[in-house]
């Protein structure tokens, strides 16, 4: 889902915060625009539609608060483990069947929340937070071109994101940041790391977002697992009747395989 951001945002991006920005990437070891980790990391590159963008293996550098640099889009687990995450929510619709269908199928999962809609329905929030299930920011308005913006700018996104939903579910720890789109920069990265979230990619991206239709998710999500995945989903950004539906089936089918539920590797790369 695209929510534009307004001109006045993007002129708050100083040269003051950007050299901020670049100072913490030098303290977290990661040289400005130079990925360590194999990622996408896009900052020249348009970004794609949607949530198709590839994602690359976690890296070996860490920010002083210990938490790797690189994209995690492994489940942890020694081996039959799975992740699922949902995104673009919190939405009044969507987000209490994809609890509900959770709740019945024994899964915790991990909810990638855009700021503004944590603020519009904290009481979505706490739900999710009340169930057991982990947070994650995905920035303040899901912009998807934040990669082309300032330093200034994707810190603003990001840690305003984080406050947002933090406010709707005091004491409860946001553990990682998606970045909309897979539009993530080596500076982003260090932003997120540098506040305690693990940068969270996927392994399994079926594009539900785009309503392929049922049996397209469902082959996607079954034919595409590699050992200990992280496969996405979304309970916001437009009609999500078809993601529902294929976690009905999905969640059940992965027990029969022998997957244990799991959430996204935070702390190993």
């Amino acid at each position: 889902m695209r929510i534009t951001t307004t001109s006045a945002r993007r002129r708050r991006a100083g040269s003051a915060a950007a050299a901020a920005g670049l100072g913490l990437l030098a303290a977290a070891g990661t040289p400005a625009y130079a990925a360590t980790d194999g990622s996408v990391d896009r900052a020249q590159d348009a970004p794609p539609a949607g949530h198709s963008a590839p994602v690359g293996t976690a890296g070996s550098a860490r920010s002083a608060a210990g938490i790797p640099l690189g994209i995690s889009r492994l489940a942890q687990g020694p081996g039959r483990d799975v992740a699922i995450t949902i995104d673009d929510g919190p939405d009044p619709r969507w987000t209490p069947q994809v609890l509900e269908t959770l709740r019945e199928n024994h899964v915790k999962a991990t909810f990638c929340m855009i700021g503004t809609k944590a603020q519009k329905y904290p009481e979505l929030v706490r739900a999710v937070a009340a169930d057991g299930h982990r947070l994650c920011d995905h920035s303040v308005d899901h912009d998807v071109t934040m990669d082309h913006k300032p330093v200034a700018y994707q810190r603003q996104q990001i840690l305003e994101g984080k406050a947002m939903i933090e406010k709707a579910v005091p004491g409860v720890a946001v553990t990682y940041y998606r970045a909309p789109g897979g539009a993530f920069t080596p500076d982003s990265r260090a932003i997120a790391a540098a506040s305690g979230m693990r940068p969270l990619g996927w392994s399994v991206d079926p594009k539900d977002w785009s309503r392929p239709g049922l049996e397209a998710i469902l082959s996607t999500v079954k034919d595409k697992l590699p050992q200990q995945p992280t496969v996405l989903f979304h309970d916001g950004g437009g009609d999500r009747s078809e993601t529902v539906a294929a976690l009905k089936q999905y969640l059940p089918w992965l027990t029969e395989q022998g997957y244990r539920f799991s959430f996204p590797a935070r702390t190993t790369p």
